[in-house]
C-alpha cells in the first residue's frame, strides 16, 4: 500500500491531493496571526493540505507557519499541498502570473501545489479587492475566462504551480474551459460550497465524468460571516439527523459531515481556528458511515447556499448545477 498517498486522490495531471484539507479563511475581525497559529496546529495534528487565497489577506502568516514547520523538521515542503487562488481583479491574462508571484512572495515559497480561479466573476483590475463605484456597486470587468485559463496553463508550465483548477464554476463554465480549442490542461478540480444541505450531487456526477475532483468548502457550514451569510440561516451542525448518526458512531456532527464527503469521493476542507476542533476534524479516517447513514444524509439536501456571490453576467449559481 502506498502510505504516502493513502489519504490522497490522484488528480488528472498525475499529482496527488490529500482528501482532507485545512481552510484558512477568517472574517475581517479575526487577527491575522490566528491563521498562522491555527496552521501550525493543523500541521502538528496531521493536516497536509492547506487551502488559502490571496483574497484572505493572510498568506504571509500562513506561509510563515508552513516554513516554521519545515524548519523544525515536522514536515518537508513536498509533504505539504498548498492551494492559493487567483482573485477576480487579476483575470486579465497579463495580470495572472504577477498575481501568483505576489502570493509566492508573501509565502516565501518557490511554488504552490494548486492555483485556482477563485470564482468566475471578473472585477475591475487594481489594488481594491472589491472595487466599487460611487453608489457602492461592485465594478466588473469583461474578461474571457478561457484567456485567463491559458495564463494559468503558462504558470503551470513555468513551474510556479504544480496543478491548476477552478472554484465556484457551474457545469457550463467548466464546459467552456473543457471545450476550449487548444486546451493544454483540464482543470484538476472545482472547489465549491458543498455540505448536506447543498450536496451538489449533479455537479459531482458531472465532475467525476470529466475526471475533475470536487473540493468542498463550507463543509461544516459553521462560518457565519454577516457580509456573506444571512444570520437566519439554519445551523447545519444542529441538524437532528446528523446528531443522531453522530451519537450512534460516538462522533460529533462535524465529523459525520466531513466523513460523508470523503465517502462520496469529495475532497473536503475543514476550517477551524480552535485547537480542539482542528484535532477533532482530523479524526475522520477511523470510522465509516453505513449505506443507510449516507442515504439519510443525502435526504437532507435542500439546495441551500450559505455563501452567495454578487450579481454578475457570469453569476454561476442560477444554473441548476
Amino acid at each position: 500500500m502506498d502510505l504516502k498517498h493513502s489519504h490522497s486522490v490522484r488528480l488528472n495531471d498525475g499529482h496527488f491531493m490529500p482528501v482532507l484539507g485545512f481552510g484558512t479563511y477568517a472574517p475581517e475581525h479575526t487577527p491575522k496571526s490566528k491563521a498562522g497559529e491555527a496552521t501550525k496546529v493543523a500541521i502538528d495534528v496531521g493536516f497536509r493540505h492547506i487551502d488559502a487565497a490571496y483574497f484572505y489577506q493572510n498568506e504571509e502568516e500562513v506561509g510563515k507557519a508552513i516554513r516554521e514547520k519545515i524548519a523544525d523538521g515536522t514536515v518537508k515542503r513536498e509533504d505539504i499541498f498548498y492551494t492559493t487562488k487567483l482573485w477576480t481583479t487579476f483575470f486579465r491574462p497579463e495580470l495572472v502570473r504577477p498575481a501568483l508571484e505576489r502570493s509566492l512572495k508573501k509565502l516565501q515559497l518557490d511554488y504552490v501545489d494548486l492555483f485556482i480561479i477563485h470564482n468566475p466573476l471578473a472585477m475591475k483590475p487594481g489594488e481594491d479587492l472589491l472595487p466599487k463605484d460611487a453608489s457602492g456597486n461592485i465594478i466588473f470587468d469583461t474578461v474571457d475566462l478561457r484567456d485567463t485559463w491559458e495564463a494559468l496553463e503558462r504558470c503551470k508550465d513555468a513551474g510556479l504551480t504544480k496543478s491548476i483548477g477552478v472554484s465556484n464554476f457551474n457545469h457550463k463554465q467548466l464546459e467552456l474551459i473543457l471545450n476550449k480549442p487548444g486546451l493544454k490542461y483540464k482543470p484538476a478540480c472545482n472547489q465549491v460550497e458543498c455540505h448536506p444541505y447543498l450536496n451538489q450531487s449533479k455537479l459531482l456526477e458531472f465532475c467525476k465524468s470529466k475526471d475533475i475532483v470536487l473540493v468542498a468548502y463550507s463543509a461544516l457550514a459553521s462560518h457565519r460571516d454577516p457580509n456573506w451569510i444571512d444570520p437566519d440561516s439554519p445551523y447545519l451542525l444542529e441538524e437532528p439527523i446528523l446528531k443522531s448518526i453522530a451519537k450512534k458512531h460516538n462522533r460529533s456532527p462535524g465529523q459525520v459531515a466531513l466523513r460523508y464527503q470523503l465517502q462520496r469521493g469529495v475532497v473536503v476542507l475543514a476550517k477551524s481556528f480552535s485547537e480542539k476542533r482542528i484535532k477533532e476534524n482530523f479524526q475522520v479516517f477511523d470510522f465509516e458511515l453505513t449505506p443507510e447513514d449516507m442515504k439519510a444524509i443525502d435526504g437532507l439536501n435542500r439546495n441551500f447556499r450559505y455563501a452567495n456571490a454578487v450579481d454578475h453576467p457570469y453569476y454561476p449559481f442560477s444554473e441548476e448545477y
